[in-house]
């Protein structure tokens, strides 16, 4: 296509991960078409940022409304009802009981930074430690934080100091084979004890940022008595946990922020992505005292928190409520966890299903016993998947992506569902040529 050809001319590759050659005009719900008018089942949620679905009307019509009457007036030097009305939504709705402040960003990125920031600058404390196999964003900030990919990192540094990462639990993937999750989760906190002991200080760490659900390592899903546990560790060593929900947050795990899955009430929740269903927008909400020796110019952006963003964010918030996407994600969640569960049994490539609400990871292997990813198979099946009507994505080099639009309904989950399943008996025999992959890079 013209287009495609055009853009990959102008554009930076580093800022692409292409899949399949679409190109979207439109979307309304769950579903977005093509230029040529070809509709596809979504799958994506254009990577989790539109949970209300494409182009809501209440969501749209908060958008028109308040762009008659004022697009930006920058916030930081002017007071607005936009951005007070949505601080007091996401004050109420965040975990715990303590007063909380918030602050405005444009990207889960700059949230990111932002919590390195007040972390730092609320306990006097440098370190920061995040997680092996994390991802947090692509500012210098949130890019220290990651640590999931060494062509992202290698050829830009130095990155931010002072920033270290140990293991995350990964049940799927035991350090040692045979163990428990619970016993992973012992092993990974005994690593956090060594490092404490032997070369980051407690006394000198600020923050543990982690995610609830650790998104681009392939949906991880922890066990709760890790997070149980590193809540205490925290409490004991006066460290502030943060939870980034930056991918997890908004409904997507059929709570309104993925931490509370764990029992757990964080210190802080960093969001992005979904919180204006696809505006550019982010937020940190914290226990209010953490952001009281934040000092201007530490953390501002002309147009972050511009009122057209917040009442986007507004909106987004009553539709979750008004049409009990909480409970819909939950119940429709198991019904596809069930479904993949019954191909786990028919494709010896599908090694596991996890996840929690519609928030599912389908790892594909090329062998049970060994684990070995199996980035062919991911790159064909969605591939094929194109070519049959869903947009359907990988990452972690292997891990389908199960993260559709909270509107999305059972029928169209489905259809959608049906269409990996096809597309998966093509793959076993031998049906999807090799061609594709010079097509797919995926993530």
């Amino acid at each position: 296509m013209k287009l495609i050809e055009e853009e990959k001319a102008l554009s930076s590759p580093g800022a692409k991960i292409p899949y399949y050659p679409l190109a979207i005009a439109r979307g309304k719900g769950a579903v977005v078409e093509d230029l040529d008018g070809r509709s596809y089942i979504d799958l994506l949620a254009s990577a989790g940022a539109v949970n209300t679905g494409h182009c809501h009307p209440k969501v749209v019509q908060a958008i028109r409304d308040q762009a008659e009457k004022l697009i930006l007036y920058t916030p930081v030097y002017m007071y607005q009802e936009p951005v007070v009305r949505l601080s007091r939504e996401l004050v109420s709705i965040a975990p715990g009981p303590h007063p909380k402040r918030v602050f405005y960003g444009l990207c889960g990125s700059d949230a990111n930074d932002g919590a390195i920031k007040m972390a730092r600058v609320a306990t006097g404390r440098p370190k920061i430690v995040s997680f092996i196999r994390s991802y947090h964003g692509s500012t210098f900030g949130a890019i220290s934080l990651s640590a999931i990919s060494l062509p992202m990192t290698r050829s830009i540094g130095p990155l931010l100091p002072e920033i270290f990462h140990v293991p995350y639990p990964d049940p799927y993937r035991p350090p040692v084979a045979g163990m428990t999750p619970d016993q992973v989760s012992d092993y990974c906190m005994e690593q956090i004890r060594i490092a404490f002991e032997s070369s980051i200080p407690a006394d000198e760490v600020a923050a543990f940022i982690i995610e609830p659900i650790q998104g681009d390592a392939g949906l991880i899903v922890p066990p709760v008595k890790f997070m149980e546990d590193l809540r205490a560790l925290c409490d004991r060593h006066g460290i502030l946990f943060i939870s980034e929900e930056v991918q997890q947050g908004f409904g997507r795990t059929g709570k309104w922020f993925g931490i509370e899955n764990f029992g757990v009430v964080p210190d802080a929740v960093v969001l992005g992505k979904a919180i204006a269903s696809g505006l550019p927008l982010s937020a940190v909400v914290a226990r209010a005292e953490l952001m009281e020796g934040m000092e201007a110019p530490v953390h501002l952006f002309t147009a972050a928190g511009n009122p057209v963003c917040c009442e986007a964010g507004r909106a987004t918030i009553e539709v979750i409520r008004e049409e009990g996407l909480l409970e819909h994600a939950s119940e429709l969640g198991e019904h596809v966890l069930g479904r993949f569960r019954e191909m786990q049994k028919r494709y010896a490539f599908i090694g596991d299903v996890r996840g929690i609400g519609l928030s599912i990871g389908v790892d594909l292997v090329t062998d049970r016993d060994t684990k070995e990813r199996h980035r062919v198979a991911a790159s064909k099946i969605c591939y094929r998947a194109w070519e049959k009507g869903l947009l359907l994505s990988f990452f972690s080099g292997s891990v389908l992506r199960i993260q559709p639009p909270l509107v999305i309904t059972r029928q169209e989950m489905d259809r959608a569902l049906d269409i990996i399943e096809e597309s998966m008996e093509e793959f076993e025999r031998g049906r999807i040529p090799d061609s594709v992959l010079e097509c797919v890079k995926g993530w």
